[in-house]
């Protein structure tokens, strides 16, 4: 992060935006020290790859992972990209799946949902958009419980 801020700022580039993509279960485990460095750059957001975080971590994990990078990325005021193949079978066969439905309304916690093209792209984003519109008021009233993440032991442990 340091040596990608240095290279940027030689070419004049500092004040470009930087996304920090969490692919790997060193990305996560390293994401709040990643943070601390990129809080140094004027446009920082945080990229969740659920994709590629699910084959690093286990599928068993994924919504644990994502939840902690979400949990982490508030406290920081880090804003959020959520990814992966989020309403990928409606994008691309106008027909989204359950799981898709819920998996877009999950999206609402964070700043920014990512959508991949195909065909039935505009249906997508107009689906997106009225899911996100009603989920608004749900989150608004009902927050997740934080509780000890166990990234913060490492971190503890050297205090």
């Amino acid at each position: 992060m340091r040596d990608l801020q240095v290279r940027l700022a030689d070419l004049g580039g500092e004040n470009l935006g930087i996304i920090l993509k969490i692919e790997t279960r060193e990305g996560f485990d390293q994401l709040p020290a990643l943070l601390l460095v990129a809080m140094r750059s004027r446009a920082v957001g945080v990229m969740i790859a659920r994709g590629d975080l699910a084959i690093e971590c286990g599928y068993e994990r994924l919504a644990e992972v994502q939840e902690e990078i979400l949990w982490i990325c508030e406290a920081a005021h880090m804003p959020v990209v959520w990814a992966t193949q989020v309403l990928e079978s409606l994008a691309k066969t106008g027909v989204p799946s359950r799981s898709e439905i819920t998996d877009a309304a999950m999206g609402e916690r964070a700043e920014c949902v990512m959508l991949n093209k195909g065909p039935y792209i505009i249906a997508a984003v107009q689906i997106l958009d009225d899911i996100l519109h009603r989920m608004q008021a749900h989150h608004e009233k009902k927050r997740s419980m934080l509780r000890k993440l166990h990234v913060a032991s490492a971190y503890h442990a050297g205090a």
